[in-house]
C-alpha cells in the first residue's frame, strides 16, 4: 500500500467525524467492496485493502491523533504496516459485518513465512478458501500458528524542546545511543504536544531475535527564563510592580513564549500574588485551540529607601496606607 493516503477521503468522512460515523462509513464500504461481491475484480480488492487500512487508523483514538498531528506523509514515515494493524481486531470486525469466523482469524494472524502484518491482505486474497458458512476459511494444517520471535526492548529517551518548536511543529534531529552505537534520528515535534507526553518511533529500540524494539521520545518543554509550571500545570510568569502601581493601577510589558512582547493592564488595588490570565497566549493544544498564559503579580518592596521616600511613606502611613 502506498504512503501518503488521505484516510478521511478513503472512508468518505470529514476530519471532525465521530467514531460512530467512521464505523458506519467503513461498514458500508466493506460490504460494497468485499471480495464475495467482486470476484476477480482487482480494483475492488485494492479498495477493500485501503478502507481496512484507513479504518485501522481512524478507529483507534491514539493512532488517529498521531495521524492528525503528523499529517499523512509524515505519519507513514513513523508508522509501518505492522504498527497500523497492531491490536486491530479483524475477527470481531468482520464477524460484525456477517463474514469471517475462526478460519478468517487464522488467515489474518498467520505469521509464518516472514510476511507478518505487511502481507495480511496478500494472504487473505491469494491463499484463502471458501467455507460452507460463506466466509473465508482454510485447512488447519495449512495455517499452523507459529510463535513470533521476541523483539528487542523499547527505549525511552528524554528530549528537550523549546516553546517555539511546540508552537510551530518543527523538525528536530536528535542523537541517541542504543545497543552500543549512536544514531541520528529526524523527528517532527507534533504541534501542541504536552510536556511529558511521548512520541513513538517504531523499530529504533534495542535489537532482539525478532527485530528492534521501539523508541519513545519523552517531551520536556524548556521554558524561557522567568516562566514555570504551577501545581495545576499552567504556565506562569512572575511580574514585579511597585507599591504605587499596585495602588493606582498600571500597564506593564510581559514577554511572550514566542519571543514577542505582550501588554498587560494591571487594575488598581491588585493584591500581591494575584494571577492574571492572558487568554490564547500560552502553548497550542493538540486537541485544537491555544492555551493561556498566567501572570503572577508581585509587589516589589525596596530594601533601602532614600530620605525623601521614607518621608513620603511615613505620610502614607499616617493616612492609613
Amino acid at each position: 500500500m502506498t504512503q501518503g493516503k488521505d484516510y478521511y477521503k478513503i472512508l468518505g468522512v470529514s476530519k471532525n467525524a465521530t467514531q460512530e460515523e467512521i464505523k458506519k462509513a467503513f461498514r458500508k464500504l466493506a460490504i460494497k467492496y468485499h471480495p464475495d461481491k467482486n470476484k476477480g475484480n482487482k480494483e475492488a480488492e485494492e479498495r477493500f485493502k485501503e478502507i481496512n487500512e484507513a479504518y485501522a487508523v481512524l478507529s483507534d483514538p491514539e493512532k488517529r491523533k498521531q495521524y492528525d498531528a503528523f499529517g499523512s506523509q509524515e505519519f507513514h514515515r513513523h508508522f509501518s504496516q505492522e504498527d497500523i494493524f497492531r491490536d486491530f481486531d479483524f475477527s470481531s470486525i468482520f464477524q460484525d459485518l456477517g463474514i469471517g469466523g475462526d478460519g478468517f482469524t487464522r488467515i489474518i494472524f498467520k505469521t509464518g513465512g516472514g510476511g507478518g502484518f505487511s502481507s495480511i491482505f496478500d494472504d487473505l486474497f491469494s491463499t484463502s478458501t471458501r467455507t460452507s458458512r460463506g466466509g473465508f476459511g482454510s485447512a488447519q494444517e495449512d495455517f499452523m500458528y507459529q510463535q513470533p520471535q521476541p523483539k528487542g526492548q523499547d527505549v525511552i529517551f528524554d528530549i528537550h524542546v523549546t516553546p517555539q518548536e511546540v508552537i510551530n511543529g518543527d523538525k528536530k534531529v536528535i542523537s541517541i545511543q542504543t545497543g552500543g552505537f549512536q544514531e541520528k534520528i529526524s523527528v517532527t515535534i507534533p504541534k501542541g504536544i504536552e510536556n511529558g507526553k511521548k512520541i513513538r518511533i517504531p523499530g529504533k529500540g534495542t535489537q532482539g531475535p525478532g527485530g528492534r524494539g521501539d523508541l519513545y521520545l519523552r517531551i520536556n518543554i524548556s521554558l524561557p527564563p522567568g516562566f514555570y509550571y504551577d501545581s495545576d500545570g499552567n504556565i506562569v510568569y512572575d511580574k514585579y510592580i511597585s507599591f504605587s502601581d499596585a495602588c493606582l493601577g498600571t500597564k506593564v510589558d510581559v514577554p511572550g513564549l514566542d519571543g514577542s512582547m505582550l501588554k498587560l493592564k494591571v487594575p488598581a488595588g491588585i493584591k500581591c500574588g494575584q494571577k492574571m490570565r492572558l487568554r490564547g497566549k500560552g502553548l497550542p493544544k493538540m486537541s485544537g485551540g491555544q492555551g493561556d498564559l498566567f501572570v503572577k503579580v508581585l509587589i516589589d518592596v525596596p530594601k533601602k529607601l532614600t530620605s525623601e521616600q521614607k518621608k513620603i511613606v511615613s505620610e502614607l502611613k499616617k493616612v492609613g496606607l
